[in-house]
């Protein structure tokens, strides 16, 4: 069920939280709420950071796939060296 909340319901919210904290208590409470949101997306990037962090050093670059060096090519862009069919393995078959 949706608040569909116009201008006056708004006014009467505003002035019930005024007379229950009064005019100087408000903007100490807005303050603080600032001071922990700002504290919380911190601590959020801290967190990420460190996370970040430890991935990069449990996946060393070593563990990567090493790729083979591409075979020399002529003037055309075909390598020089052909592989014979005989020399690739055979599929593996998946149904009999």
């Amino acid at each position: 069920m949706p608040l569909n909340m116009g201008m006056g319901e708004i006014l009467i919210i505003l002035v019930i939280v005024l007379l229950l904290f009064g005019a100087k208590r408000i903007p100490e409470i807005a303050g603080s709420l600032g001071k922990g949101i700002t504290s919380f997306k911190k601590n959020l990037s801290d967190v990420e950071g460190t996370f970040k962090e430890s991935v990069r050093e449990s996946t060393p670059l070593e563990s990567s796939p090493r790729r083979e060096p591409l075979p020399p090519a002529d003037h055309a862009g075909a390598p020089v060296t052909q592989v014979e069919e005989t020399d690739r393995p055979e599929p593996k078959r998946l149904l009999s």
